[in-house]
């Protein structure tokens, strides 16, 4: 199982903080980003901005996943 962890207004748009997705053999933080696009389409143009960590550790361009990872989408942030 992976766990996928959303903020801000991601959270509020998919309507819940955590989601669970089945893990598979050979799966990316790309294929989350497919999923998650696919599954809560209000989400589909803020993915690409997000931030991606796994495991509390910001991850690479199709970083490989394994049962159990936490992939989190951490939108831009900007202040004054």
């Amino acid at each position: 199982m992976i766990t996928i962890k959303l903020f801000a207004a991601m959270a509020e748009e998919a309507g819940k903080e955590t989601i669970e997705m089945t893990w598979q053999e050979g799966m990316t933080t790309e294929d989350v980003k497919r999923w998650l696009a696919e599954q809560y389409p209000s989400l589909a143009s803020r993915i690409p901005a997000a931030m991606v960590a796994v495991n509390q550790e910001f991850a690479a361009f199709a970083n490989p996943l394994q049962d159990g990872d936490e992939v989190a989408f951490i939108p831009p942030v900007s202040g004054g």
